[in-house]
């Protein structure tokens, strides 16, 4: 585990500044350079960036689909069976519903049922569009619905750096690997590495600041609200340390761990609904394991149990805000 600094100074080459988005769309053009059997396929291909990988590569490696997310899903799952690597856009985090019984029994389980013969190097991606009024059937963040499936993996990173090296990785693994957006990082600009060989290893939690007073776990687009709350806090003379986990499955407990061992106390926040969430995953091993290490309760910040809202008022506080994570730190102190 190292900070987000050290991490970047660590890398070779030159960098430049992107957003989230052009990041994105970057490690996939150098992967597909880099590997002609990386091809991609999936809905609205040539938005969000997409276009710049039709230019380049063109319609025999880049497929638009038809909006029929269970077949073409089951038709990138049969390309990697045969010695593709397909990254399989399913644009908004909903749809992963419908393509679930694909990855779910398909995908996840191929190699566990042949006594691995068969490997599925498949890329899922998706956007979680939590704003915006998109309503109810547009705005899920289904991420826990998948942790509890063995043999996936999930990346939700939240920096440009982070998105370029982590999706390198996806790319390049054996595994169906699922990655999460939110699109209200898409925009935020960061330093990126040039090096084609950058990547940032699955399963290695980020510490974004250090601190010693209170841990804050923020998974996805809760990063953002925390960052400023974490701001206001200083300013009050309170020191929070950040952990950003990147990947959610498998979660870097150690990290956790480590980080609570100095604060003592610990905060989850994220946009995902209170049941079941990963905050609940990080409590439990915590409580588990980690028990002695625990000065007060853990405290987990989360959508409440209800459908996402289409009226902008009330959509507005539904996910945790920058108040909400003051007012839980202060709890804690």
């Amino acid at each position: 585990m190292q900070s987000a600094a050290k991490e970047f100074a660590a890398t070779a080459g030159a960098y430049i500044k992107m957003t989230y988005l052009e990041a994105l769309t970057q490690a996939q053009i150098e992967e597909m350079d880099r590997d002609e059997r990386v091809f991609l396929m999936g809905e609205d291909i040539s938005v969000y960036g997409g276009d710049k990988i039709v230019e380049r590569f063109g319609k025999n490696r880049v497929w638009n689909m038809p909006i029929s997310e269970g077949s073409f899903t089951g038709l990138g799952i049969g390309a990697a069976i045969n010695g593709l690597r397909p990254i399989v856009d399913l644009s908004i985090a909903s749809f992963m519903y419908l393509a679930s019984d694909q990855i779910i029994n398909q995908a996840s389980k191929l190699r566990y049922m042949t006594g691995g013969q068969i490997d599925v190097p498949i890329v899922f991606r998706c956007c979680m569009f939590s704003v915006g009024s998109k309503a109810a059937q547009h705005a899920d963040r289904p991420y826990p619905f998948f942790m509890n499936v063995p043999g996936l993996k999930i990346i939700c990173p939240t920096s440009p750096a982070d998105i370029k090296g982590l999706m390198k990785s996806a790319i390049r693994d054996g595994d169906p690997v699922l990655v999460f957006e939110d699109t209200r990082l898409w925009p935020l600009k960061g330093d990126v590495s040039t090096d084609p060989e950058y990547v940032i290893p699955i399963g290695k939690a980020n510490v974004k600041r250090e601190g010693k007073d209170v841990t804050i776990v923020a998974i996805a687009g809760a990063i953002r609200p925390t960052m400023e709350a974490v701001d206001a806090l200083a300013e009050e003379g309170i020191s929070v340390e950040v952990i950003d986990p990147r990947t959610l499955k498998p979660l870097d407990h150690e990290a956790f761990k480590n980080s609570v061992a100095k604060t003592g106390r610990l905060v989850i926040v994220e946009n995902a609904h209170a049941v079941c969430n990963v905050g609940s995953e990080i409590a439990a091993v915590m409580v588990e394991e980690a028990f002695d290490l625990l000065k007060r309760p853990v405290l987990r910040l989360s959508a409440p149990d209800i459908h996402v809202p289409f009226s902008p008022a009330l959509e507005k506080n539904f996910y945790p805000t920058k108040e909400h994570i003051i007012a839980a730190v202060r709890r804690l102190l």
